[in-house]
Parts: structure tokens; sequence; C-alpha cells
């Protein structure tokens, strides 16, 4: 396993691979890459002639804009290029990288890349080099097992393999792609035991863990952000604005507020009315 962003790197690592195959051949060994945003056609090529995978994170989800800035919008249409490498034939994993670039929430990544969008919104990939929900999902799945060496043991619904399953808040397959990255867990079953239930199956929940170290933020705010969802009661506006004096921001004009550009019109989310929760930055 070598981590490797950038094609250049990847040519000079493939040099040394080729030299060490031929001296001690690899023989089915099961080796990759991590991330290889740019890989270009010609290193897939010889990714696959060595028998090695490529194991991608959704990285440009954060930074696409940045890439896009630096390199222009031609190089961040295929990066990295996803399909171009299921077209090879290259094992492909599917993963968050987390607590590097991201937490472990897998559905943030899958909305990557179904939508080809970043979380900001911007859109970097065109439908050539989007996958398709049940494509994504299998990379998520059956694809990062080969990485593993347990692909005869899980991703599949397929008698003799590892059961473990969720239950989960939205059907991924239906839904618009804008709540893909809303999807959330509520069973979670592991070796047969329940190890996370929420909503209609709070009461079958085990204890909490707790927390280590004990001062992280997730003791405080747990889980990943989330807007309201849309069933949920609205709270009233005497409910929200408690403030003591007049606004700064925009001296409780709360019509011109919610009506803004600002994410401000859902009263549960964290811009709230857009000054009148008091925040202090």
């Amino acid at each position: 396993r070598l981590h490797a962003t950038y094609n250049e790197s990847i040519s000079r690592m493939l040099d040394v691979f080729e030299k060490v195959n031929r001296d001690i051949p690899f023989n089915g060994l099961h080796w990759f890459f991590d991330h290889a945003e740019t890989v270009s056609q010609a290193n897939i090529d010889r990714i696959k002639a060595l028998g090695g995978g490529i194991a991608v994170q959704h990285r440009m989800a954060f930074q696409g804009e940045y890439f896009a800035e630096r390199y222009g919008i031609e190089a961040t249409r295929h990066t990295p290029p996803v399909a171009k490498m299921l077209e090879t034939g290259v094992p492909v994993g599917l993963g968050t990288d987390a607590t590097r670039v991201a937490s472990y929430n897998p559905w943030t990544a899958l909305y990557w890349l179904v939508s080809g969008r970043t979380v900001g919104g911007m859109q970097m990939y065109d439908h050539s080099a989007r996958l398709d929900r049940d494509t994504a999902l299998m990379l998520w799945t059956q694809g990062s097992a080969w990485f593993s060496s347990e692909q005869n043991l899980k991703g599949q619904i397929k008698v003799g393999q590892l059961a473990d399953l969720a239950v989960l808040s939205k059907d991924y397959f239906r839904v618009p792609e804008e709540e893909i990255k809303g999807i959330e867990s509520v069973l979670t079953v592991v070796n047969g035991d329940i190890v996370y239930a929420a909503g209609s199956f709070g009461p079958l929940a085990p204890p909490a863990i707790p927390v280590l170290p004990e001062w992280s933020p997730v003791v405080k705010v747990p889980g990943h952000y989330r807007s309201a969802p849309p069933q949920a009661a609205r709270v009233g506006m005497s409910m929200v604005h408690h403030c003591s004096g007049p606004c700064g921001v925009h001296s409780h004009q709360h019509d011109f507020a919610r009506t803004s550009a600002m994410p401000v019109s859902d009263d549960n989310a964290f811009w709230g009315a857009l000054g009148c929760s008091c925040f202090a930055f």
C-alpha cells in the first residue's frame, strides 16, 4: 500500500515496482495505491499489468474549488479518473480517508461520486466521469473488500458471506441526489448483535460507548452535521429569538434575513435567521 496523489509520483514508484516484479514476481499479491487523483491512463494500465488496485477517497469533494483554481476546470473533470479505472479493469475501492480529510461517514463520499459535486456545490464531473448509485455503492462494499483480500467474505448479499447490515433512514436508490449525503443508519447489526439503534428502533440501542478523549467535540455535538429534516416542526420565532437588544446585523428585520442569499430560512439550522441568535464570532 502506497499513498500517492500525483501522477508524477506514481510513475516513479511504478518504475521501481516493475523492476522488483521482474526479480520477485508479485504473483497475485493485492497491492495498491491510495488516492491517485491525477493518475494517467498509461499508469492505470501499468497498475493493471502488475495486478494492483487503486483506493480512492472523496478528498476532491472538499478541495475541488482549490484544485480548479490552481490547475483549471478541465484538469478537475477527471480527478480522480474513477470511471476510467473501472473501464480498464483495475480493482477500485471507495472510502473517506477517515480522520485525515473527512469523517468516516460514507454518504458524503457516495454523494460526491454520484453527483460529481463538491460539498460546496461546485459541479466538477460530467456524466462520463460520474458513477451510477449501484456502482458507487459496490465500490464501497465489494470493491473495498478486495484490498484486504476479503472479497469472498464480505461486500455482497450472498450465501457464505458476512451478514452485517444497516437499516437506513432513507432509500439510497430513490432519494434525490442532494438527500444522499443526509442518509443515516437507524439500526446497525454486526455479527448478529445490534450495535446502534435510533428513532423507532431506539429502545433496542445498546449502552452508549464513552467517547475518548473525553474533551472531544463529539461529546457535546455527536454525529455528523445534518440540517433539520423537512418534516420537523418549525420553531416559532418567539421561541428562537430572545435578543435583549437590537441585532447589529439586520436590526431584527427577520423577513429580510430569511430571503437573503445566506442559508437562513431554516430556524433550526446553524444560521437560524442570521444574526438574531446573537452569535459571537
